[in-house]
């Protein structure tokens, strides 16, 4: 007769072998509370949120609004625009005008406003 195996069933390849731990608030652990409930998990129950949490996050992909920008070309469009500065005030130089004419003044304006909605744009996404 054949022995019949008891316990856990074995992982085998499929073990688990990174830990991640997790804190939450009081708001944010009442709305997981609620979370739970709305599964029929008792949140209190050892073994009940951790294979929850693990399917929401591994059956849903990040949401568009969620991801971070691509700030692989930052950098080359800082560079862009410095270099259009100095396009600017080269011409102005060698032009020989103390003070630059007002159409330079609205370019150099304008640069400095696109510039600053994008250094806001990138500091409320790494927010």
């Amino acid at each position: 007769m054949e022995q019949r195996k008891r316990g856990r069933k074995r992982l085998g390849n499929k073990k688990r072998h990174h830990n991640i731990m997790l804190r939450f608030n009081d708001t944010e652990y009442e709305r997981l509370r609620q979370l739970c409930a709305s599964y029929q998990l008792d949140i209190s129950k050892r073994g009940t949120t951790g294979p929850m949490l693990r399917r929401l996050i591994l059956q849903q992909g990040a949401a568009e609004k969620d991801r971070l920008p691509d700030t692989s070309n930052l950098a080359y469009h800082f560079n862009k625009i410095g270099n259009n500065i100095n396009q600017l005030v080269k011409l102005a130089h060698r032009k020989n005008q103390r003070s630059p004419n007002s159409e330079l003044q609205y370019e150099i304006r304008k640069t400095n406003e696109l510039l600053q909605a994008l250094l806001e744009t990138v500091n409320e996404k790494w927010k």
